[in-house]
């Protein structure tokens, strides 16, 4: 059937701007609310299916391949009767015309729009930037660069020391190359971990043969058509064939922006996920909610629920942001994190390092209750930990058990 905007279909359109986790979670919700509620047309920038962004490290890892990370094959759309027009996204929205235009001039009505367009990596505006073997680290196409990279150079350069610049330089130095982490602050991922288990990370993943730059300031990318190498502000510089930038994200709001929806840092949505326009829905890491951005999988899957019943008409449903917690294996080292970790006026922490076993638990409280946990070589009680947290259970009577977990503080009250 013609998406044109002459055929009269029977039933409202829905158009999805967006082919990624967000977006294709919201879908699946839906088909089980509605299954034929809706014709659903989706566009994705990219030319696959939808996929597991997440499970990109292992793929450039060497342990899994572009086909194990596949979530929804193009059998699956057509099994569904949803017609994917991917590679080709959308530039245009016209809101009078409920209108959307693709890069290849496709226009497609819709009664109700999803938006999922997700978010774009933080190119830091350096000289050089520009430069060949410069990329990001976010899509499969990153990684076959990063891949074809490994094969004929040595020396990689990741700029920023979070989860995915971690993930990022494993990769490669699964691959065979020389691996530098530029990392701004002193502390490798700070927004997950306090400053001895960052300590204790580095020196993890030192021993398996990563290189680290702290408190290094990348001032320009040396090059003349492909990168040689990386400076910095205070004149040093080291060698780069490859240069990856893992230096955050930005929500992706352009094209939402320049239709007039009403954006902050993010697209603002209500508590149903509802845009300031009633036919415009949005999920995901493009949506700012009661002040928040998302780049966690749980509270973007809690958003898919609500936005999906909502779109359903089945919607009583609101949504709540959570704590989060997270879980982490950088290369072969367990971490977990939860709640406020870093505490704050009135709250006092229990610690627990063993050196010689690699363990190390900071345990934060308020008033009584858990409010943050970082768990850095034994995370097995990280769960158990959490459930605390989100409950605001009273823990006074275990305190002194507390660190040692679950077994030993359920032995106490038994």
């Amino acid at each position: 059937m013609s998406a044109s905007p002459m055929s009269a279909s029977p039933k409202p359109r829905l158009v999805v701007v967006g082919n990624g986790m967000a977006g294709m979670r919201t879908v699946e919700e839906l088909l089980k609310l509605a299954p034929d509620l809706y014709d659903i047309t989706v566009f994705g920038a990219e030319p696959h299916g939808n996929y597991n962004r997440i499970l990109l490290s292992p793929v450039l890892a060497g342990e899994k391949t572009i086909a194990d990370i596949m979530l929804n094959t193009r059998e699956w759309y057509a099994q569904n009767g949803i017609e994917l027009l991917a590679g080709d996204p959308v530039v245009a929205i016209d809101r009078a015309r409920r209108m959307v235009r693709s890069q290849s001039g496709r226009e497609v009505r819709y009664d109700r729009l999803l938006l999922a367009t997700g978010s774009k990596p933080f190119i830091i505006p350096v000289p050089g930037h520009q430069l060949d073997g410069v990329i990001a680290f976010r899509d499969i196409q990153d990684v076959e660069t990063m891949l074809a990279a490994a094969r004929d150079h040595r020396h990689a350069v990741v700029i920023g020391g979070g989860l995915l610049g971690l993930e990022a330089a494993n990769g490669l130095m699964r691959q065979g190359m020389e691996v530098s982490v530029v990392h701004v602050t002193g502390s490798l991922m700070d927004r997950q971990l306090d400053a001895p288990a960052s300590a204790l990370l580095k020196q993890a993943l030192e021993r398996k043969g990563l290189r680290f730059l702290l408190n290094a300031h990348t001032s320009a990318i040396l090059g003349e058509t492909r990168v040689t190498g990386v400076r910095f502000k205070d004149g040093t510089s080291v060698p780069a064939d490859l240069v990856v930038m893992t230096a955050g994200v930005r929500p992706n709001i352009e094209l939402a922006r320049q239709a007039g929806l009403h954006c902050e840092r993010a697209i603002v949505v209500d508590d149903t996920l509802q845009t300031y326009d009633p036919r415009v829905y949005a999920v995901g890491e493009c949506v700012q909610h009661r002040q928040a951005t998302f780049g966690l999988v749980a509270p973007i899957w809690d958003q898919a629920r609500v936005a999906a019943a909502h779109l359903a008409g089945a919607g009583h449903r609101r949504y709540v942001q959570q704590a989060t917690a997270t879980k982490l294996k950088v290369t072969g080292v367990d971490l977990y994190s939860a709640g406020d970790f870093i505490g704050g006026a009135g709250s006092e922490d229990l610690v627990m390092r063993d050196a010689r076993r690699g363990v190390y638990k900071r345990l934060v409280l308020q008033d009584g209750r858990l409010v943050g946990a970082v768990l850095y070589g034994d995370v097995q009680d990280g769960p158990w930990y959490f459930d605390l947290i989100q409950r605001g259970a009273p823990v006074g009577a275990m305190r002194q058990r507390l660190l040692f977990g679950r077994a030993q503080c359920e032995a106490l009250a038994a």
